[in-house]
């Protein structure tokens, strides 16, 4: 029996976390058991999570599947992305320079911010009246 060559990465984006296992394949990707296209819809937010394949020219080198909770599409679109990155930098860490450039190794730690007594939202106060 041959041993499955795989590759892991976790990658997180606000409350999505998305682990990734790429496997030496032909560029297909299945994100919750479902294919790609079906799953993102947007063109513009397929691009972005196929930027660290096409930067390091891997795109039809791998076979990606995700697993992907929490957040929502653009949240997990960008965890999907930080996942692949993470799991690319296993596969060759020669890629580091190339995915630091484009800022896709750094995490986004933008989250949502908690709401305060007092307040309707984080920062919106109650409209104020003189009378």
């Amino acid at each position: 029996m041959t041993q499955l060559v795989q590759y892991w990465g976790t990658g997180r984006r606000k409350s999505a976390v998305a682990r990734v296992r790429l496997i030496p394949g032909t560029g297909r990707i299945i994100i919750n058991g479902r294919e790609f296209d079906e799953y993102i819809q947007s063109p513009a937010t397929r691009l972005d999570v196929m930027q660290p394949l096409t930067l390091t020219a891997t795109a039809n080198s791998y076979d990606i599947i995700v697993n992907v909770r929490g957040g929502g599409k653009s949240g997990q679109a960008g965890a999907i992305r930080h996942g692949i990155t993470r799991a690319l930098l296993e596969v060759n860490p020669d890629f580091r320079p190339v995915l630091k450039k484009a800022g896709l190794i750094t995490r986004d730690p933008r989250v949502k911010e908690r709401k305060k007594y007092g307040l309707k939202k984080a920062r919106r106060a109650p409209q104020f009246s003189k009378r």
